[in-house]
């Protein structure tokens, strides 16, 4: 196999993107006019450019120049039921002849906060704000108010929006030797955020254990998504979750879950799941039925100084807190999305991820699907990988296939996250569940001159 092939094929999946999506591009060099790179969301950017999409229906999104995709991104798992829901239609266009927002209480927000009381095992109360990066400084914020302590611990390789003090580790340091120390992933972040964190690697209790004993009397809370997200689809070990909460109670910490993604695993989140109940929690995505909606909450004590009338209060403001139409479609979401549609479309992902595994060792690429319930995610190695910093560094050494695979993938009609994630939309069957697995099938074919030539420590023939 020479260099060539693998620079033919590369060649090949980038030029045939560029072709079917000539009208995105030109769109691409315009908004590079206006916005730097001609993007306003870190997460949508990919090479050479983002398809530009134009409209949704169901399961499927349609680009500026017409190609179809189905739509295993769904806007980062918050689309639980794909694109146009009629419920979610109905429900916004009705709102919207009322008015978007009236600046004060509204019925669908008491509404939305007891499905979700009742759903969450965490909640005795919520709050609503607009994005996960609120809802989780807000839980934070929460935390140490109530414990009247300032260090939060958070996972290397976690991800909890873009607020100053998650800006640490976000990327592992792959470099690094032992145990992970905090270091900032931004510019712009303020050096002095370092002092009111402090990091542990994911799925390591012993390492949880050190930190509690030489800093308890400092910590307040420890934060962390259930299964990791953008670090690598990592899922916990058995009885990791339960070793946390243990050393939460032995430590006097508060718990934070960030159900931001998982959320949509259990009709009450990962936590119902798996039965473990942390003190605080966060969610956001597919609650506001496709609009921008976030919330936490938790035990009644932490969350009463957020009454207004509460001594101590903890001031908490937003101009579209709660606005009414994004707590109509919300609710009209929710509404649709009970135990068994969590039930057939967390089986979905199983026969997907099954499928694609099957698809991997049929090709002789070396590299797996992993997560759990409706949520699938690519770990480019065959390892067992338990924390974000093995995870990384197995991406890291999978060179350009990861972006070839996701461009190709886009060329047979199939969206996902540049990052080879998928989540399953409650409009799929087991239909689109074979045509995905088949497009992966295809363009393995297409990727393995790359993979032989550029990483052969993946070819597993």
């Amino acid at each position: 196999m020479s260099a060539k092939s693998s620079q033919d094929a590369a060649n090949l999946i980038t030029e045939t993107f560029l072709q079917r999506t000539s009208g995105s591009g030109e769109w691409n060099t315009r908004a590079k006019e206006s916005m730097p790179g001609g993007d306003t969301r870190a997460a949508s950017f990919y090479t050479p450019y983002p398809a530009y999409m134009t409209r949704g229906e169901g399961c499927f999104l349609y680009d500026y120049d017409e190609n179809q995709y189905l739509d295993f991104l769904n806007n980062y798992t918050s689309l639980i039921h794909g694109h146009a829901h009629p419920a979610t239609v109905s429900a916004i266009q009705e709102q919207a002849a009322r008015g978007t927002v009236l600046g004060s209480g509204a019925e669908a927000t008491v509404e939305h906060a007891e499905m979700l009381c009742n759903r969450v095992p965490s909640f005795d109360s919520v709050r609503y704000c607009n994005s996960g990066t609120e809802a989780t400084l807000l839980a934070m914020r929460a935390a140490r108010a109530f414990t009247g302590k300032d260090i939060i611990i958070k996972m290397d390789g976690g991800y909890h929006g873009s607020h100053d003090y998650v800006q640490l580790n976000m990327q592992p340091d792959t470099q690094e030797e032992g145990r992970p120390s905090p270091k900032l992933s931004s510019r712009g972040v303020p050096a002095s955020t370092l002092e009111g964190m402090l990091v542990a690697p994911f799925n390591d209790l012993d390492a949880l254990r050190d930190l509690l004993r030489a800093r308890s009397g400092e910590i307040a809370a420890i934060i962390l998504e259930p299964a990791l997200g953008a670090g690598g689809g990592i899922e916990p070990e058995p009885g990791y979750l339960q070793g946390l909460r243990q050393l939460a109670d032995e430590f006097d910490v508060l718990l934070i879950f960030d159900e931001i993604m998982t959320f949509r695993q259990d009709l009450g989140g990962f936590q119902a799941a798996i039965g473990v109940t942390p003190d605080l929690t966060s969610i956001a995505k597919f609650i506001g039925g496709g609009l921008p909606l976030a919330a936490f909450g938790g035990r009644q004590e932490i969350m009463a100084p957020f009454d207004p009338t509460h001594p101590m209060t903890i001031p908490h403001n937003g101009t579209f807190n709660g606005n009414n139409i994004t707590m109509a479609a919300g609710l009209a979401t929710m509404k649709d999305f009970g135990g068994g549609q969590v039930e057939r479309i967390n089986q979905l992902g199983q026969r997907l991820r099954n499928g694609l595994n099957a698809a991997f060792q049929t090709a002789g690429v070396g590299i797996r699907a992993v997560g759990s319930g409706s949520i699938i995610r690519v770990l480019w190695s065959c390892e067992k990988i338990t924390n974000a910093r093995a995870a990384v560094a197995a991406q890291e050494q999978a060179l350009d296939l990861p972006r070839l695979l996701h461009l190709e993938l886009m060329n047979r009609g199939i969206f996902s996250a540049p990052r080879c994630q998928y989540a399953i939309s409650t409009p799929m069957s087991e239909k689109e569940i074979d045509i995905a697995v088949d497009v992966m099938g295809q363009s393995l074919d297409v990727v393995m001159p790359y993979v032989r030539e550029q990483t052969p420590h993946l070819a597993l023939d």
